[in-house]
């Protein structure tokens, strides 16, 4: 069963437009959504990270020029000119699954954000419809009040008349003074309570102070259903957003702590460049027009290791960190 719009039970087309206003202008929303575009920008980065990750082209010109007569020079004319392109590219491999672990932590992380959202959603809408009742019933109590006061108006005048033609007591007429102030006196009280509720509300649809008064046209309360279907407790924690949070955060860190005991192990990268080199006496640049043949043809390729043999303590103590991040992760969880 979807519970998504589960305020539209209440029948009120009013609190529909309300919610939906709320989903587009509620500030708290915005932020959850742009963190959802973070975390998925956050795992474009930790993809690319399983590719070459340096390539770069180069491209050099250089006129060089010394003179014969410079001391201890015996090889005359040394000035000429040199031009040459290329590419070069380095590749970590990810032979213990840095990369790999890397990117099901973002992955996770970025179902985290989307918890979060959800539960950013059920928040904001729980807070929505919980103030929209509260204007609801304190708007019915301001009406009976007034209404209230209008009858206790009356019945304090007749009650004077009566006492002025000695058919009643002062009692009876200090009695209904005392009824008439106190219903009085309970007025500005919820006024001021309407008042805190709308600007509330504002606040949760993201406007300025008046805004909802613009909205809400004075109705009833809205009417709650004899039965409302909840289903059992199990099925309650699936559909709990911060739940599927605390546990998609808790993977998320459990990866953490692969990417952190990779560092324990060698890193093995595979390095190599490719381009072409021309040199030429002709000061002119005519080393260009012998750029491209197949003789200026230069590349190198190999491969190398990094071990950090000596920083064992500094990496085991950043995997005994990461563990006990896990370790919180689980236990909020």
């Amino acid at each position: 069963t979807d519970f998504s719009q589960w305020w539209t039970v209440f029948e009120d087309p009013t609190l529909n437009r309300l919610v939906q206003s709320a989903y587009k202008e509620n500030l708290t929303l915005r932020i959850a959504g742009l963190r959802i575009l973070e975390a998925r920008a956050l795992l474009g980065v930790a993809i690319g990270r399983q590719y070459p990750q340096q390539q770069v082209g180069v491209g050099d010109l250089a006129y060089n020029s010394i003179s014969s007569h410079n001391a201890n020079t015996s090889f005359g004319d040394l000035t000429y000119s040199s031009l040459s392109i290329g590419f070069d590219a380095a590749w970590e491999m990810d032979f213990w699954g840095k990369f790999r672990r890397g990117i099901e932590s973002s992955d996770a992380a970025l179902m985290a954000s989307v918890a979060n959202y959800d539960e950013a959603i059920v928040l904001v809408t729980a807070q929505l419809v919980s103030n929209y009742v509260t204007i609801r019933t304190l708007e019915e109590q301001l009406r009976i009040a007034q209404e209230n006061l209008k009858l206790q108006q009356r019945s304090y005048d007749i009650a004077e008349v009566l006492y002025r033609n000695g058919q009643d007591s002062e009692l009876d007429v200090q009695q209904a003074l005392a009824l008439l102030l106190s219903t009085k006196a309970t007025i500005p009280e919820l006024e001021t309570q309407l008042k805190l509720a709308r600007n509330a509300m504002n606040t949760l649809l993201g406007q300025n102070t008046g805004y909802v008064e613009t909205l809400i046209v004075p109705g009833p309360i809205p009417g709650v259903p004899e039965q409302i279907a909840i289903g059992i407790p199990a099925d309650l924690l699936r559909r709990r957003p911060d739940v599927r949070q605390a546990e998609l955060q808790a993977v998320a860190q459990n990866a953490q702590v692969g990417v952190a005991t990779a560092d324990l192990y060698p890193s093995i990268s595979l390095a190599g460049s490719i381009g072409l080199v021309s040199i030429s006496k002709d000061v002119g640049g005519g080393g260009g027009s012998n750029l491209f043949n197949s003789d200026s043809l230069s590349y190198s390729a190999g491969a190398s290791f990094t071990w950090p043999v000596l920083n064992y303590g500094r990496i085991r103590n950043n995997v005994r960190v990461q563990d006990a991040r896990l370790q919180q992760a689980l236990v909020a969880y």
